[in-house]
Protein backbone atom coordinates (compact mmCIF):
# COMPACT_ATOMS: atom_id res chain seq x y z
CA UNK A 1 0.00 0.00 0.00
CA UNK A 2 1.37 3.41 -0.96
CA UNK A 3 1.02 6.01 1.76
CA UNK A 4 1.02 9.77 2.16
CA UNK A 5 0.70 9.48 5.92
CA UNK A 6 4.32 10.06 6.91
CA UNK A 7 7.88 9.81 5.68
CA UNK A 8 8.27 7.31 8.52
CA UNK A 9 6.28 4.93 6.31
CA UNK A 10 8.89 5.03 3.53
CA UNK A 11 11.19 2.14 2.73
CA UNK A 12 14.90 2.06 3.56
CA UNK A 13 17.08 3.52 0.84
CA UNK A 14 19.05 0.78 -0.98
CA UNK A 15 22.39 2.47 -0.17
CA UNK A 16 21.47 2.49 3.51
CA UNK A 17 20.49 -1.17 3.38
CA UNK A 18 23.81 -1.93 1.70
CA UNK A 19 25.65 -0.11 4.50
CA UNK A 20 23.78 -2.14 7.10
CA UNK A 21 24.70 -5.37 5.32
CA UNK A 22 28.33 -4.31 5.21
CA UNK A 23 28.32 -3.58 8.95
CA UNK A 24 26.87 -7.03 9.57
CA UNK A 25 29.70 -9.05 8.00
CA UNK A 26 31.67 -9.69 11.18
CA UNK A 27 31.86 -8.90 14.86
CA UNK A 28 32.77 -5.44 16.13
CA UNK A 29 33.22 -3.68 19.49
CA UNK A 30 30.04 -2.39 21.10
CA UNK A 31 28.82 0.96 22.39
CA UNK A 32 30.47 3.01 19.65
CA UNK A 33 34.03 1.69 19.86
CA UNK A 34 33.86 0.48 16.27
CA UNK A 35 35.17 1.71 12.95
CA UNK A 36 31.73 2.62 11.58
CA UNK A 37 30.94 4.92 14.50
CA UNK A 38 34.33 6.62 14.27
CA UNK A 39 33.86 7.16 10.55
CA UNK A 40 30.28 8.41 10.94
CA UNK A 41 31.33 10.78 13.73
CA UNK A 42 33.91 12.33 11.42
CA UNK A 43 31.28 12.63 8.69
CA UNK A 44 29.02 14.53 11.07
CA UNK A 45 31.86 16.77 12.24
CA UNK A 46 32.75 17.60 8.64
CA UNK A 47 29.37 19.33 8.27
CA UNK A 48 30.30 21.92 10.88
CA UNK A 49 33.09 24.23 12.07
CA UNK A 50 35.10 23.61 15.19
CA UNK A 51 34.71 20.77 17.63
CA UNK A 52 31.21 19.31 17.93
CA UNK A 53 30.04 16.20 19.76
CA UNK A 54 27.95 13.67 17.77
CA UNK A 55 25.80 11.25 19.78
CA UNK A 56 24.01 8.53 17.83
CA UNK A 57 20.65 7.54 19.31
CA UNK A 58 17.76 5.26 18.43
CA UNK A 59 14.99 7.72 17.57
CA UNK A 60 13.66 11.25 17.49
CA UNK A 61 11.98 11.25 20.88
CA UNK A 62 15.20 9.92 22.37
CA UNK A 63 17.24 12.65 20.71
CA UNK A 64 14.97 15.34 22.16
CA UNK A 65 15.11 13.77 25.62
CA UNK A 66 18.91 13.67 25.58
CA UNK A 67 19.35 17.23 24.32
CA UNK A 68 16.76 18.81 26.60
CA UNK A 69 18.06 17.01 29.68
CA UNK A 70 21.51 18.34 28.92
CA UNK A 71 20.41 21.95 29.01
CA UNK A 72 17.78 22.09 31.78
CA UNK A 73 17.07 21.45 35.44
CA UNK A 74 13.73 20.16 36.69
CA UNK A 75 12.64 23.61 37.85
CA UNK A 76 12.97 25.02 34.33
CA UNK A 77 10.33 25.47 31.69
CA UNK A 78 10.82 24.62 28.02
CA UNK A 79 9.25 26.94 25.47
CA UNK A 80 7.99 25.49 22.20
CA UNK A 81 5.35 25.99 19.54
CA UNK A 82 1.89 24.65 20.35
CA UNK A 83 2.27 22.26 17.41
CA UNK A 84 5.77 21.12 18.44
CA UNK A 85 6.54 17.41 18.40
CA UNK A 86 7.49 17.46 22.09
CA UNK A 87 4.12 19.05 22.94
CA UNK A 88 1.91 16.84 20.77
CA UNK A 89 3.51 13.55 19.76
CA UNK A 90 5.95 12.37 22.41
CA UNK A 91 3.59 11.33 25.23
CA UNK A 92 5.27 13.95 27.46
CA UNK A 93 8.54 11.99 27.41
CA UNK A 94 10.60 15.22 27.48
CA UNK A 95 8.54 16.46 30.42
CA UNK A 96 8.96 13.19 32.30
CA UNK A 97 12.69 12.85 31.70
CA UNK A 98 13.59 16.50 32.29
CA UNK A 99 11.01 17.24 34.99
CA UNK A 100 10.41 20.54 33.21
CA UNK A 101 7.12 22.18 32.40
CA UNK A 102 6.43 22.59 28.69
CA UNK A 103 5.15 26.04 27.72
CA UNK A 104 3.44 25.72 24.31
CA UNK A 105 3.13 28.98 22.34
CA UNK A 106 0.35 29.49 19.81
CA UNK A 107 1.62 30.19 16.29
CA UNK A 108 -0.05 30.76 12.93
CA UNK A 109 2.35 28.68 10.87
CA UNK A 110 4.37 26.66 13.38
CA UNK A 111 7.15 29.27 13.46
CA UNK A 112 8.10 31.06 16.66
CA UNK A 113 9.21 34.70 16.77
CA UNK A 114 10.71 36.90 19.49
CA UNK A 115 7.39 38.72 19.74
CA UNK A 116 5.49 35.50 20.39
CA UNK A 117 8.00 34.39 23.03
CA UNK A 118 8.34 37.67 24.92
CA UNK A 119 5.26 37.20 27.18
CA UNK A 120 6.66 33.84 28.36
CA UNK A 121 10.04 35.21 29.40
CA UNK A 122 9.01 36.39 32.84
CA UNK A 123 9.39 35.40 36.47
CA UNK A 124 13.17 35.14 36.44
CA UNK A 125 14.53 34.78 39.98
CA UNK A 126 11.04 34.35 41.48
CA UNK A 127 11.08 31.03 43.33
CA UNK A 128 7.36 30.38 42.91
CA UNK A 129 7.64 30.25 39.10
CA UNK A 130 9.27 27.75 36.81
CA UNK A 131 12.36 29.37 35.36
CA UNK A 132 12.50 29.61 31.55
CA UNK A 133 15.48 27.43 30.66
CA UNK A 134 15.31 26.24 27.09
CA UNK A 135 13.71 26.82 23.73
CA UNK A 136 12.74 23.95 21.44
CA UNK A 137 12.53 24.76 17.72
CA UNK A 138 11.69 22.45 14.80
CA UNK A 139 13.28 22.82 11.37
CA UNK A 140 11.13 22.06 9.35
CA UNK A 141 8.23 22.90 11.64
CA UNK A 142 5.42 20.45 12.31
CA UNK A 143 3.35 22.43 9.79
CA UNK A 144 5.92 21.98 7.05
CA UNK A 145 7.14 25.57 7.11
CA UNK A 146 10.81 26.53 7.16
CA UNK A 147 12.81 29.10 9.12
CA UNK A 148 15.22 31.17 7.05
CA UNK A 149 18.72 31.50 8.56
CA UNK A 150 17.96 35.12 9.50
CA UNK A 151 14.69 34.18 11.21
CA UNK A 152 16.30 31.40 13.20
CA UNK A 153 19.34 33.44 14.20
CA UNK A 154 17.14 36.31 15.40
CA UNK A 155 15.14 33.87 17.50
CA UNK A 156 18.22 32.21 19.01
CA UNK A 157 19.94 35.53 19.75
CA UNK A 158 16.76 36.77 21.44
CA UNK A 159 16.41 33.89 23.90
CA UNK A 160 20.15 33.67 24.49
CA UNK A 161 19.81 37.22 25.75
CA UNK A 162 17.58 35.84 28.51
CA UNK A 163 20.00 33.02 29.33
CA UNK A 164 18.04 30.23 27.64
CA UNK A 165 19.66 27.46 25.63
CA UNK A 166 18.24 26.28 22.30
CA UNK A 167 17.62 22.80 20.95
CA UNK A 168 16.87 22.48 17.25
CA UNK A 169 14.85 19.41 16.31
CA UNK A 170 16.12 18.66 12.82
CA UNK A 171 14.21 15.46 12.18
CA UNK A 172 13.51 16.96 8.73
CA UNK A 173 16.40 19.42 8.56
CA UNK A 174 17.51 17.88 5.26
CA UNK A 175 14.19 18.95 3.73
CA UNK A 176 14.66 22.46 5.10
CA UNK A 177 18.19 22.72 3.68
CA UNK A 178 17.01 21.44 0.30
CA UNK A 179 14.13 23.90 0.31
CA UNK A 180 16.35 26.89 1.12
CA UNK A 181 19.31 25.81 -0.99
CA UNK A 182 21.68 26.08 1.98
CA UNK A 183 23.89 23.74 3.98
CA UNK A 184 22.79 22.10 7.21
CA UNK A 185 25.39 24.19 9.02
CA UNK A 186 23.83 27.44 7.80
CA UNK A 187 20.51 26.64 9.47
CA UNK A 188 21.88 25.20 12.69
CA UNK A 189 25.38 25.98 13.96
CA UNK A 190 25.63 29.31 12.14
CA UNK A 191 22.39 30.40 13.83
CA UNK A 192 23.84 29.74 17.27
CA UNK A 193 21.80 26.76 18.49
CA UNK A 194 23.31 24.82 21.39
CA UNK A 195 22.22 21.33 20.33
CA UNK A 196 20.40 19.82 17.39
CA UNK A 197 18.93 16.58 16.13
CA UNK A 198 20.42 15.58 12.80
CA UNK A 199 17.57 13.49 11.42
CA UNK A 200 17.83 10.36 9.35
CA UNK A 201 14.83 8.09 9.90
CA UNK A 202 12.43 10.29 7.93
CA UNK A 203 14.85 10.55 5.01
CA UNK A 204 15.89 7.02 4.07
CA UNK A 205 17.40 5.42 7.19
CA UNK A 206 15.97 2.32 8.82
CA UNK A 207 16.26 3.89 12.26
CA UNK A 208 18.47 6.28 14.18
CA UNK A 209 19.13 9.97 14.71
CA UNK A 210 22.19 11.92 15.79
CA UNK A 211 22.28 14.50 18.57
CA UNK A 212 24.90 17.11 17.72
CA UNK A 213 26.14 19.14 20.69
CA UNK A 214 27.69 22.51 19.85
CA UNK A 215 27.91 24.00 23.37
CA UNK A 216 31.21 22.70 24.76
CA UNK A 217 30.01 23.19 28.33
CA UNK A 218 27.58 20.31 27.71
CA UNK A 219 30.15 17.84 26.35
CA UNK A 220 31.15 16.16 29.61
CA UNK A 221 27.64 15.35 30.75
CA UNK A 222 26.36 14.25 27.35
CA UNK A 223 27.52 10.63 27.38
CA UNK A 224 26.04 10.03 30.83
CA UNK A 225 22.70 11.56 29.86
CA UNK A 226 22.54 9.42 26.72
CA UNK A 227 23.19 6.26 28.74
CA UNK A 228 20.71 7.17 31.48
CA UNK A 229 18.08 7.90 28.84
CA UNK A 230 18.33 4.40 27.38
CA UNK A 231 19.73 5.76 24.11
CA UNK A 232 23.22 4.22 24.15
CA UNK A 233 23.04 1.47 21.54
CA UNK A 234 25.15 -1.59 22.30
CA UNK A 235 25.42 -2.48 18.59
CA UNK A 236 25.86 1.14 17.62
CA UNK A 237 27.47 0.33 14.29
CA UNK A 238 24.03 -0.37 12.84
CA UNK A 239 23.06 3.26 13.45
CA UNK A 240 26.37 4.86 12.55
CA UNK A 241 26.97 2.81 9.39
CA UNK A 242 23.74 4.29 8.05
CA UNK A 243 24.92 7.83 8.77
CA UNK A 244 28.18 7.27 6.91
CA UNK A 245 26.27 6.24 3.78
CA UNK A 246 23.76 9.04 4.36
CA UNK A 247 26.29 11.86 4.67
CA UNK A 248 29.39 10.99 2.67
CA UNK A 249 28.05 11.17 -0.88
CA UNK A 250 25.26 13.70 -0.43
CA UNK A 251 22.55 11.06 -0.16
CA UNK A 252 20.79 13.15 2.51
CA UNK A 253 20.32 16.01 0.05
CA UNK A 254 19.33 13.78 -2.84
CA UNK A 255 16.59 12.11 -0.80
CA UNK A 256 15.27 15.33 0.71
CA UNK A 257 15.27 17.23 -2.59
CA UNK A 258 13.30 14.42 -4.24
CA UNK A 259 10.72 14.35 -1.44
CA UNK A 260 10.34 18.14 -1.66
CA UNK A 261 10.02 17.96 -5.44
CA UNK A 262 7.26 15.36 -5.18
CA UNK A 263 5.46 17.59 -2.66
CA UNK A 264 5.67 20.49 -5.12
CA UNK A 265 4.14 18.40 -7.90
CA UNK A 266 1.37 17.18 -5.62
CA UNK A 267 0.69 20.75 -4.50
CA UNK A 268 0.33 22.01 -8.06
CA UNK A 269 -1.92 19.11 -9.07
CA UNK A 270 -4.22 19.41 -6.05
CA UNK A 271 -4.35 23.22 -6.25
CA UNK A 272 -6.05 22.88 -9.63
CA UNK A 273 -8.99 20.98 -8.11
CA UNK A 274 -11.92 23.21 -7.03
CA UNK A 275 -12.73 22.71 -3.36
CA UNK A 276 -9.15 22.04 -2.27
CA UNK A 277 -7.68 24.80 -0.08
CA UNK A 278 -4.14 24.76 1.29
CA UNK A 279 -3.82 25.98 4.87
CA UNK A 280 -0.02 26.33 5.01
CA UNK A 281 2.72 27.26 2.58
CA UNK A 282 4.25 24.17 0.99
CA UNK A 283 7.94 24.66 1.73
CA UNK A 284 9.09 21.10 2.34
CA UNK A 285 7.64 17.62 1.97
CA UNK A 286 4.51 18.22 4.06
CA UNK A 287 1.20 19.48 2.69
CA UNK A 288 -1.71 20.75 4.78
CA UNK A 289 -5.07 21.27 3.10
CA UNK A 290 -8.81 21.12 3.51
CA UNK A 291 -11.33 19.22 1.43
CA UNK A 292 -14.97 18.23 1.91
CA UNK A 293 -15.39 15.64 4.65
CA UNK A 294 -17.05 13.11 2.35
CA UNK A 295 -14.03 13.33 0.03
CA UNK A 296 -11.43 12.77 2.75
CA UNK A 297 -13.45 9.90 4.21
CA UNK A 298 -13.74 8.24 0.81
CA UNK A 299 -10.03 8.79 0.17
CA UNK A 300 -9.11 7.17 3.49
CA UNK A 301 -10.56 3.86 2.30
CA UNK A 302 -7.59 3.42 -0.03
CA UNK A 303 -4.91 5.77 1.34
CA UNK A 304 -3.39 6.30 4.75
CA UNK A 305 -2.93 9.94 5.76
CA UNK A 306 -3.54 11.98 8.89
CA UNK A 307 -6.64 14.00 9.66
CA UNK A 308 -4.89 17.01 11.16
CA UNK A 309 -7.86 19.13 12.23
CA UNK A 310 -11.06 17.16 11.76
CA UNK A 311 -13.28 20.07 12.77
CA UNK A 312 -11.83 22.17 9.95
CA UNK A 313 -11.60 19.30 7.47
CA UNK A 314 -7.81 19.67 7.41
CA UNK A 315 -5.59 16.75 6.39
CA UNK A 316 -1.85 16.24 6.02
CA UNK A 317 -0.06 14.54 3.15
CA UNK A 318 3.66 13.78 3.34
CA UNK A 319 5.92 12.75 0.47
CA UNK A 320 9.11 10.73 0.85
CA UNK A 321 12.34 9.88 -0.95
CA UNK A 322 10.56 6.87 -2.46
CA UNK A 323 7.43 8.70 -3.62
CA UNK A 324 7.12 8.51 -7.41
CA UNK A 325 4.96 10.47 -9.83
CA UNK A 326 2.69 7.48 -10.37
CA UNK A 327 1.80 7.67 -6.66
CA UNK A 328 0.79 11.28 -7.18
CA UNK A 329 -1.17 10.47 -10.35
CA UNK A 330 -3.13 7.82 -8.50
CA UNK A 331 -3.83 10.02 -5.47
CA UNK A 332 -4.96 12.98 -7.57
CA UNK A 333 -7.21 10.71 -9.63
CA UNK A 334 -8.75 9.34 -6.45
CA UNK A 335 -9.39 12.88 -5.16
CA UNK A 336 -10.97 13.92 -8.46
CA UNK A 337 -13.21 10.85 -8.46
CA UNK A 338 -14.28 11.45 -4.85
CA UNK A 339 -14.98 15.10 -5.63
CA UNK A 340 -17.46 14.09 -8.33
Amino acid sequence: MRSFGSDNNASVHPKIMEALTDANRDQAPGYGDDEWTQRASESVRSLFDGEVLPLFVYNGTGSNMVALQLMTRSYNSILCAETAHIAVDECNAPGKFTGCMLRPVDTRDGKLTPELLRPYLTGFGFEHHSQPGALYVSQCTELGTVYTPDELKALVDFVHGYGLKVHLDGARIANAAASLGVSIKEISQDCGVDTMTLGGTKNGLMFGECVVVFDRSLFDAAKYVRKQSGQLASKMRYISAQFSAYLEDGLWLECAAHANRMAGILYRRLSAIPGIVFTQKVQSNQLFLTMPKKVSEKLSEDYFFYFWNEAAGEVRFVTSFDTVEKDIDNLVAAVETAMK
